[in-house]
């Protein structure tokens, strides 16, 4: 029996910060895991706003260049103080297994680029590393995502839906007879946003959104945006958002209270629209979204479906836990993207391998 000790990484567009699980590995029929460490390491201000400011506008390519190898090299510190702070050395982990930080993600013009490149990486922190796992898929036709439903369905296969409430909301469906999972609309990357033109990180427990006023007029607007009614698979990108989402939001001439709360009642109907068009009895909620009160509520209300909240590790660090995996997968020659998830030609093996130097 091989069994692996994997560190993952994962940033996601919501910019809590980083997210590190340390996992082992082994198969005995089928795959098992257990988290050994986890740790999410904020962003400082200033590296908060250089990622926002990044997403929100188009960089020279000198520019992007610069802020992709300070971005790794960042990766890399931070790996190095996840590691000194857990008391653990580089000679007992296999390799890292980065997401990386998602700043273009267009499938349809046949890129997606996230910061933080795995040859840097190793060299800084003397530990192999598996990254760039998106690029693959584009390349054979498919959206670069979702990757997580890979592990939904070896990992977590328990529960016939797996949702996930990040920066974007996503499901997988990995008990049909055709599995698919998608993106389902933003979540956290606009509530974020609106939370913090109030001062605050975010929404906790969604109490701001819970006292506003839903605004009928934008509530029905959003619903309406043609995403919705398209055909898995699909997904979502930031782009996607400074395109739709947020001229909606600026022109509904609205205070954050009520952004607020229409745009959790929206999130809300979207995820329990296709909770019941799946006819899903229990799904497993994961991702910070989870800890919103106000938002499972406003699900629960909408829909017939049991949402399961796991254990606090599971909740915050699934998806690094999952791209730990990936990495893992990749190492046995066995796929990590499969083409029923992300329109591909066919299942493949996604990510780029770096020796340590």
């Amino acid at each position: 029996m091989k069994q692996y000790r994997v560190l993952g990484l994962m940033s996601g567009t919501s910019l809590d910060g980083l997210d590190l699980a340390l996992v082992r590995f082994s198969k005995v029929q089928r795959w098992h895991f257990q988290i050994e460490a986890a740790q999410t390491l904020p962003y400082s201000e200033n590296w908060h706003r250089r990622l926002q400011n990044a997403l929100d506008s188009t960089l020279p390519g000198s520019e992007l260049a610069a802020l992709d190898a300070e971005y790794s090299a960042l990766l890399a510190q931070k790996v190095n103080t996840f590691l000194a702070e857990n008391s653990l050395a580089k000679k007992d982990i296999d390799f890292l297994s980065s997401h990386g930080h998602t700043l273009y993600h267009q499938p349809g013009r046949g890129f997606t680029l996230q910061l933080g490149k795995g040859a840097i990486l190793s060299s800084l922190t003397g530990i192999a590393s598996w990254s760039d796992f998106r690029t693959a898929d584009i390349a054979l036709g498919g959206q670069g995502a979702p990757l997580v439903p890979v592990g939904d369905a070896l990992l977590f296969d328990a529960y016939p839906a797996c949702l996930n409430l990040g920066g974007f909301s996503n499901i997988s469906l990995t008990s049909l007879d055709k599995p698919v999972a998608f993106d389902i609309c933003p979540v956290n990357i606009v509530l974020n946003r609106l939370a913090n033109r109030l001062g605050k990180a975010y929404d906790a427990e969604g109490r701001i959104a819970a006292r506003g006023e839903v605004d009928n007029t934008l509530f029905h607007r959003l619903e309406a945006l043609p995403y919705y009614s398209e055909k898995a698979p699909k997904s979502l990108g930031t782009e996607w958002v400074s395109q739709y989402i947020w001229p909606l939001l600026e022109n509904a001439n609205l205070g954050e209270d009520a952004l607020l709360a229409t745009f959790t009642a929206h999130a809300a109907s979207q995820i329990a629209n296709t909770l019941k068009q799946h006819r899903v009895p229990k799904v497993l909620v994961s991702g910070g979204g989870a800890y919103n009160t106000h938002l499972i509520r406003s699900i629960e209300k909408r829909c017939g479906s049991q949402l399961v909240l796991p254990n606090p590790e599971i909740i915050a660090y699934k998806e690094a836990l999952i791209f730990a995996f990936l990495g893992v997968l990749a190492c046995c020659n066995e796929p990590n993207v499969y083409a029923c998830f992300t329109g591909a030609a066919n299942d493949h093996i996604g990510g780029s391998f770096h020796k340590a130097h």
